[in-house]
């Protein structure tokens, strides 16, 4: 990330990684709730046409909290938290922690990164986290989207138990369920996330709108999450949809975009935006100001650990 000055001490590429997959399990921590409500939001179209049903059971992303309370308890906001933690220390630390460092082999170790290099960073780091990553993500989005039964029946009785149904019903290719949708997603995801974010913050210190602290993080971050939301949303919907399918509901992920926007029209690809866009402006707050605080706390503690007199 830009905003470093030549007399502060940088980032290693190891108090990156740390940093950034804790800064995003404290701003998943924060947002979850508004998460779990996008996804029930994005498969109620589906849930209708599988019922037979023209009765939408959630409507906006306050409504949708709302009935999840009253109907299932406060803690449903919540299904899916130990995969999504477990999701954003492995995921998060590469796709972001790893941003940086990838910058600089494109450039080979230049600091002056174009766009296309950043962008190519960013798809770059998007899809090694997903190939990486993407077991917990299936079984947090299954997680969200199980509404508990009228008889207490749950889909999935706990997080290791959903890995070992998924793996023995689905078999081990179930755990990877919508990679390619799901990287097409996050190369997306983090060329506008990071990038933005990039390009937003050198843009206000390099016209000395803001100095490099809290009020510019907070800034970029807000951007970069708007921008994100217009573009990702798509991809997003499909990318939910396929995850969360049964065996043989959908044969791939272009089939299940063909099913929505015949079935449901255009509008079905940004179901759950008004939620997406709390959600992810939100989170990208929470996490790029943690993160930042957090990659100079390191920073500083690294250095008087190796500098103690």
């Amino acid at each position: 990330m830009v905003g470093f000055k030549p007399t502060d001490l940088p980032p290693t590429a190891a108090v990156k990684f740390f940093g950034a997959g804790t800064a995003a399990c404290f701003a998943d921590l924060i947002t979850f709730p508004l998460d779990t409500a996008k996804v029930r939001l994005q498969i109620q179209g589906e849930s209708k046409a599988a019922l037979g049903s023209e009765v939408a059971k959630y409507r906006g992303v306050f409504g949708t909290i709302t009935t999840m309370v009253r109907t299932e308890g406060a803690r449903s906001l919540y299904n899916g938290l130990v995969a999504g933690l477990q999701r954003q220390m492995s995921f998060a630390s590469v796709r972001i922690g790893l941003y940086d460092s990838m910058k600089q082999f494109y450039t080979r170790g230049s600091e002056n990164a174009s766009i296309v290099t950043r962008l190519m960073a960013g798809c770059t780091t998007g899809a090694m986290a997903v190939a990486f990553a993407q077991p917990t993500d299936v079984v947090k989005v299954r997680f969200q989207a199980q509404v508990r039964q009228a008889d207490g029946v749950k889909r999935y009785n706990g997080t290791m138990d959903a890995y070992r149904t998924i793996a023995r019903d689905e078999g081990v290719r179930g755990l990877w369920k919508g990679c390619m949708p799901n990287i097409t997603r996050n190369a997306i995801v983090n060329c506008s996330e990071l990038v933005t974010y990039d390009i937003i913050k050198e843009l206000i210190l390099n016209y000395n709108l803001m100095t490099d602290n809290l009020p510019c993080h907070f800034t970029a971050a807000f951007g970069a999450g708007f921008c994100t939301t217009i573009v990702a949303s798509p991809v997003d919907v499909v990318k939910t949809r396929f995850m969360n399918s049964s065996a043989g509901q959908y044969r791939s992920a272009l089939n299940c975009a063909l099913i929505m926007i015949t079935k449901e029209g255009p509008a079905a690809f940004y179901k759950g935006f008004v939620p997406s866009f709390l959600r992810l402006g939100s989170w990208n707050i929470v996490m790029f100001v943690s993160y930042e605080q957090i990659k100079r706390s390191l920073t500083k503690m690294q250095h008087s650990w190796e500098s103690p007199f």
